[in-house]
């Protein structure tokens, strides 16, 4: 009503204060072209922050000029302190609060699964509120759950494609027999070593059951070629005892390349090291089922049978 009574509008007296307390740049941008040198420079003006240091000084801060007979704030305006939210955050016009913390001596998906631990504790929350875990907690799942489903597809893929090769589901089956125990082979030295199941060693697990699955197939390859020439004598998994000096090279050149990376030396190495760990692992096991298991489920699965070709044009 005062304001009106002297003519002046909401629009006018936030603009005198936001030109006394910030800069007349906010509300009239002024620029001042310097001729000779054809550089343009802004003009603005401003009170000394050192004066508007109290709520007095603020209620002196002249917001018109009627007739001469000047008009201050708060002739118009009343000033009380008061607490409010400083800022207002929002997703997707939802009001949130973000908290956030560093992590010492503890890895990402440890924390993550404490937090949610702890919000799980809370029981039942207050009408309308939520709890999200968001940032590096929602990548890191969502990648986790990507290699998983990377490393079974990988496996899929990799029966079928031996299925058309050898023509035959047992013999796909046998050469991926192996498959578990190169997974316990990197999961139990990763728990030795005090490294955890993250991206790295996802990628050493999948490089592992790589070479362990080459190694198989040249076993198999060798027993089924024997068997070929002569399936009644029992040969067929003896014979492929032949393959033990290639397979076991394989094996320990892979080895002996991954312990520097294993160790963590240089640089950063920290981060590699659980790839390293998690392929000499599964190597180490790859090469033992190779050797001694292989043979008693290729037996049990194929055993003396004859060899009948499956081509309908042998």
């Amino acid at each position: 009503m005062k304001a009106g009574k002297l003519g002046l509008t909401v629009d006018q007296i936030s603009k005198s204060i936001v030109t006394s307390t910030s800069s007349s740049r906010f509300t009239q941008p002024n620029y001042w072209l310097d001729k000779n040198t054809g550089t343009a420079y802004q003009i603005q003006v401003e009170y000394p922050q050192y004066k508007l240091n109290s709520a007095d000084q603020l209620e002196l801060i002249p917001v018109a000029n009627n007739a001469g007979n000047p008009v201050y704030l708060r002739d118009v305006a009343s000033l009380k302190k008061i607490t409010m939210p400083g800022e207002y955050d929002r997703i997707n016009m939802q009001r949130f609060i973000t908290l956030t913390a560093n992590i010492h001596n503890k890895d990402l998906g440890t924390a993550v699964k404490e937090v949610k631990k702890t919000i799980a504790s809370l029981g039942n929350l207050a009408h309308g509120v939520k709890i999200m875990v968001r940032g590096q907690a929602d990548l890191l799942s969502q990648t986790m759950i990507e290699l998983r489903s990377g490393l079974l597809i990988a496996i899929v893929v990799i029966f079928l494609m031996l299925a058309i090769n050898f023509q035959s589901f047992r013999l796909s089956f046998s050469v991926l027999s192996i498959i578990p125990a190169v997974i316990s082979g990197s999961v139990l030295l990763l728990l030795l070593t005090g490294k955890t199941l993250n991206i790295q060693s996802y990628m050493g697990i999948i490089m592992a059951v790589g070479v362990a699955v080459s190694n198989a197939i040249l076993f198999v390859t060798n027993a089924e070629s024997n068997r070929i020439k002569d399936h009644a004598s029992g040969y067929a998994v003896i014979g492929a005892y032949n393959r033990i000096r290639p397979i076991l090279m394989t094996s320990l050149a892979m080895i002996a390349g991954m312990i520097p990376m294993a160790i963590g030396l240089g640089e950063g190495g920290e981060q590699t090291a659980p790839l390293a760990v998690a392929v000499i692992g599964g190597l180490v096991f790859s090469a033992i089922s190779t050797l001694m298991f292989l043979p008693i489920v290729y037996n049990r699965l194929i055993g003396n049978k004859s060899y009948i070709n499956p081509s309908l044009d042998p």
